[in-house]
């Protein structure tokens, strides 16, 4: 009951009361204990094994990654197999209903030729031919009425039937345009929801804090914090980049000020071409680890681990019940 209706003007019952019964809106604040840690595959939600890393940042054990692609790679082709079905029958129903329009038009030119004829004809019918003319109507109109009965969505005897056909058929037409939805060609990625491929999937090596008696050990398996790959921090909740052609990965800061700017500071002097004045031109960026060159394009930036602080994101979750009144 509202607070106004009370007679007291107080609520019957408390917010923990409330809360307790489960009704109205229900928000928790979640911890950082139940945020996925940078490392953890987002599939197993556990250390990532022979970690990979997708086109929008988030990694994966390549193991529970590849089986997902297959798995939803068969489930497409089924679906696929079903959509070419059902085509193939909107086709056929289109091409027998433009067949039956093309009847009903010449059936009404016929008649709209001989509508003289017809029409003397009604005029000089015997009362007995009128009456019989006159019960067909009357039959039709009430058949019409009972048919309109029988669907009506106040009455729970004369309700329509939402048969798992009618289900599948509004699942397909979500646009309600009567357009058939067609399946994606790849299956989508677990996170972001873009098409993923295999070959879309880059190697990354993962240092961790080893289980050693000593501080510095590192391994590259176990559940310990990952480490960056030149400063030897924990990575934690910072921003990450990782290098395709190495695997190393690297804090966002560690790269913008060794590799980022030592590339950017670090100009020789080159001679354009037709001209004797020698123009400064940038050094390519290698990676600290294998001493490759690398561009922009070989520079990926992982998806970071979230905290539970309440500026780092999304850290509460709601869950929408029922509420008294």
């Amino acid at each position: 009951m509202r607070k106004s209706k009370q007679a007291g003007g107080h609520m019957p019952l408390t917010y923990s009361e409330r809360s307790k019964l489960d009704q109205g809106t229900q928000s928790t604040r979640l911890t950082s204990d139940s945020q996925l840690k940078f490392g953890d595959c987002c599939l197993s939600l556990s250390a990532a094994v022979d970690p990979v890393v997708t086109p929008s940042g988030h990694i994966y054990s390549r193991e529970a990654i590849v089986a997902y692609l297959l798995v939803k790679s068969k489930e497409l082709k089924e679906v696929r197999a079903k959509y070419d079905a059902q085509m193939a029958i909107d086709a056929q129903q289109e091409t027998k209903q433009s067949e039956n329009q093309l009847l009903l038009q010449q059936e009404a030119f016929i008649a709209k030729d001989q509508g003289a004829s017809q029409k003397s004809l009604g005029t000089h019918a015997t009362p007995m031919e009128q009456s019989l003319k006159r019960k067909v109507d009357i039959e039709t109109k009430e058949e019409g009425n009972k048919r309109l009965k029988q669907i009506s969505f106040w009455l729970s005897e004369a309700q329509p039937e939402y048969t798992t056909q009618a289900r599948e058929e509004e699942a397909r037409n979500r646009d309600g345009m009567g357009i058939a939805r067609a399946p994606p060609k790849r299956p989508s990625s677990p996170m972001s929801g873009q098409p993923l491929r295999l070959k879309d999937l880059t190697s990354i090596t993962l240092q961790r804090e080893g289980s050693g008696p000593e501080s510095a050990s590192t391994s590259t398996s176990g559940s310990g914090k990952c480490l960056c790959a030149v400063s030897g921090k924990a990575i934690i909740t910072q921003p990450v980049v990782a290098i395709k052609k190495s695997g190393a990965v690297i804090l966002k800061e560690v790269f913008d000020k060794l590799i980022q700017a030592e590339s950017k500071a670090g100009k020789g002097m080159k001679k354009a071409s037709g001209t004797a004045t020698p123009i400064p031109t940038p050094i390519p960026m290698t990676c600290p680890i294998t001493g490759v060159k690398i561009k922009e394009k070989d520079v990926m930036t992982l998806s970071k681990a979230a905290s539970g602080f309440a500026a780092s994101g999304e850290v509460v979750a709601t869950k929408y019940t029922p509420t008294m009144t």
